[in-house]
């Protein structure tokens, strides 16, 4: 996720945070200052609340991250790739390849809101302990709040809505169902859309009534929106994939370049000439040896251009998504790797045949809209 810098690891993957969780935590704080403890045990001071107010933000805090890190522990025992895990205002993201069966998928995508129930219901029993133990009144209190909003967080994920946990559970029951992995994609995203605007609408009534919170579910509504219609196009480019090799889809020759060339060469020999936005790079004997932007190359400043190696400001082909003419394409999109994408360097023997990108999908769409499968399109 963009805006966001690197704090750590987790279960052995990468712990980002976005720029916008310190913001989470103010306003967390702040509610449960002026509001909750007052409420649940009145009569403290302003210090007394505005210390136990931070100390729960960051337990919330705390908690949010063992949701996400469940994703990410759970992923790994099924052995699904994990690129990293990300705090940020609406949550968490634990970004991670495509499961491989639907019982690994449910158990992902589950073990997110079972952590929050598990979390809720221990801090809210510790809570309720500790009260009638000792009559701690503010701690309790702390401990009550944290109870109910991890139960909250838990109940809520588990709404049927993609990209919710609810949506992906709903996606992995319907896959092992049906035994059709396309169709319970698109069904969960359509769910997803659906729920999404009914939330978004909810906010907004109840910010028109006078309740500010209300603009916090419009947000989350629409992020829920938008994020649901790109897996739907996901769950759509999967069906119009299906039977289609890499040959016949990718582009075919393909303008590639030595990697040895400086930047201003290769801009002025090879870039100028290619159609495409991404070109391959070869290596001293010819075969692939990466890919580089043309709007990575034309942002280098011209005074440095002869001094840098084309192969400095690519992407290795290690970083690159690779396939053979005679791989299905929907299982090269299946096993992309976190930190992969398009274009797809297509390898024979070694040699470079082709490239799939994100044009050539979107042309397989259309076609596949229009009811056909068009010339060089045939499946099997």
């Amino acid at each position: 996720m963009n805006s966001s810098v690197r704090v750590g690891r987790v279960v052995g993957v990468p712990l980002r945070m976005h720029w916008s969780v310190p913001l989470l935590a103010v306003l967390l704080a702040y509610g449960l200052g002026r509001q909750a403890l007052p409420a649940l045990a009145p009569g403290r001071s302003v210090a007394v609340y505005a210390v136990a107010s931070v100390i729960g933000a960051v337990l919330l805090m705390g908690s949010l991250l063992l949701h996400e890190t469940a994703h990410a522990a759970t992923a790994r025992r099924k052995k699904i790739p994990v690129q990293d895990v990300t705090l940020w205002a609406l949550g968490g993201v634990t970004r991670m390849g495509r499961p491989r069966t639907a019982t690994a998928a449910l158990a992902v995508a589950v073990s997110g809101p079972l952590t929050s129930v598990a979390v809720g219901g221990l801090a809210f029993g510790a809570g309720i302990g500790l009260y009638r133990l000792t009559g701690w009144t503010v701690p309790a209190a702390v401990l009550v709040w944290l109870g109910w909003a991890n139960l909250f967080l838990g109940v809520f994920n588990l709404l049927p809505a993609t990209p919710l946990d609810g949506g992906r559970v709903l996606q992995a029951l319907l896959w092992w169902r049906t035994g059709d992995r396309q169709r319970a994609d698109r069904v969960s995203a359509r769910s997803g859309q659906v729920v999404g605007v009914l939330l978004a609408a909810v906010g907004w009534i109840s910010f028109l009534r006078g309740a500010p919170s209300g603009l916090w579910l419009v947000l989350v509504g629409c992020f829920i929106t938008v994020v649901a219609g790109a897996e739907r196009q996901r769950a759509v480019l999967h069906t119009a994939v299906q039977g289609v090799r890499v040959a016949d889809a990718m582009s075919s020759p393909v303008t590639a370049g030595p990697d040895w060339l400086t930047v201003q060469r290769f801009i002025d020999e090879v870039a100028v000439n290619s159609r495409h936005s991404i070109l391959p790079l070869l290596d001293f004997e010819g075969r692939p040896s990466g890919i580089v932007q043309v709007r990575r190359l034309a942002a280098i400043p011209g005074a440095h251009r002869e001094g840098l190696r084309v192969r400095e400001v690519a992407t290795p082909s290690a970083q690159c998504a690779a396939a053979a003419p005679n791989d299905l394409l929907n299982e090269v999109l299946d096993r992309l790797g976190p930190g992969t994408g398009m274009p797809i360097l297509v390898v024979d023997a070694g040699r470079l045949a082709g490239i799939v990108t994100a044009t050539d999908l979107s042309r397989l769409m259309r076609r596949h809209a229009l009811g056909g499968q068009g010339p060089g399109l045939a499946a099997g």
